[in-house]
């Protein structure tokens, strides 16, 4: 009976659940309003770059007080001021040769003006060596960087070490050999009895050895990256050599000095001598880069060239075709390398 009842009852039928999405009511909140580009103010490149700047500088601080390497390209580039550098380096040197060279020529009681006139030659040959030291003070990543350059070999190869040692030579005796073809004696490849000058109460060696020294721990330990960290490594070479020709010019004042030698000898010999030295820098700078900036590298490829050029009896043409030769080799260096001198990035 029940079950007859209940299947006598109208059954319910099932509502499908709804869905949740149809549960959500719809939004009440007013619509938003239309995108609107907001305008942005532009930040000057100048002040991105004083940025960038800063930053670097003073990662690379950091990097050399930790003991970290820096990169080449940045350490060079911390070399800042060649303009006070060279002025310094020129002005006083100047001041004391032109005294020095007065001097000389004065006839004062028991040689005193030969002692006098040393003296302040040599106070203008310490003065750019002084100036480089004087501006890296202070800064110890500069300081670690001279003396990791100076007192270490490290990236030197046999080759470039072997150029530096005997380039000089070969080329002295190549151009004596050329002057043979011409008529001239073979007795220019005997050994000198004598130098070719004197240098006062300092002897010849002094000059010979240890002046380049002192000369390239200012040039290369402050003057010569300097220029690099704004010029190219040709413009550097071009800028320095004929920076470096005035320089020696106060010299030929000093009585019996070699560049007083070279004024009495003529105008050829004294113009040998000023374009020389552009090749001369220019071989000099490539070895000097090659090596990874290396500073024993200069010093020696400069003590080779003034003591080469005076242990044999060279007759002075044959330091005019020495000049030569070395102008077509630094050519061919030059276009071999043409990356090299011409990019501004320091490899």
């Amino acid at each position: 009976m029940a079950a007859a009842l209940s299947r006598s009852l109208p059954r319910k039928k099932a509502t499908p659940a709804t869905p949740l999405l149809l549960r959500v009511r719809p939004c009440q909140r007013m619509p938003c309003p239309p995108f609107r580009k907001e305008k942005t103010t532009a930040i000057p490149r100048r002040r991105l770059t004083a940025g960038k700047i800063r930053c670097k500088t003073s990662r690379q601080t950091r990097n050399a007080r930790e003991g970290k390497t820096v990169q080449p390209d940045s350490i060079v580039k911390r070399y800042r001021r060649p303009w006070l550098f060279f002025g310094i380096s020129l002005v006083v040197p100047w001041a004391f040769w032109f005294v020095a060279g007065a001097v000389s020529y004065q006839d004062w009681s028991g040689g005193k003006q030969v002692i006098a006139a040393s003296l302040l030659a040599l106070l203008g040959l310490l003065a750019p060596l002084a100036t480089a030291l004087a501006l890296t003070a202070g800064q110890p990543d500069l300081r670690r960087d001279v003396a990791r350059r100076l007192f270490t070999l490290r990236g030197v190869t046999p080759f470039y070490a072997a150029v530096a040692a005997f380039l000089m030579l070969a080329s002295i005796l190549a151009a004596q050999a050329v002057s043979v073809l011409f008529g001239y004696s073979t007795d220019q490849f005997r050994l000198a009895g004598h130098f070719s000058f004197t240098s006062g109460v300092l002897p010849v060696w002094f000059l010979l050895v240890a002046a380049p020294v002192i000369e390239e721990l200012a040039w290369h330990a402050y003057g010569t990256d300097a220029l690099r960290s704004r010029f190219s490594l040709f413009s550097t070479c071009m800028m320095f050599s004929a920076y470096w020709a005035i320089w020696h010019m106060p010299l030929a004042s000093i009585k019996d000095y070699y560049h007083s030698h070279l004024v009495q000898g003529g105008l050829l010999y004294t113009a040998n001598f000023l374009i020389s030295v552009f090749p001369f820098v220019i071989l000099m700078n490539w070895l000097y880069y090659k090596t990874h900036r290396n500073i024993l590298i200069a010093c020696v490829f400069h003590v080779t060239a003034g003591y080469f050029n005076e242990i044999f009896a060279t007759h002075p043409d044959s330091k005019v075709i020495q000049t030569g030769l070395l102008v077509l080799l630094s050519a061919f260096v030059v276009l071999r390398e043409r990356r090299f001198f011409f990019d501004r990035t320091i490899e």
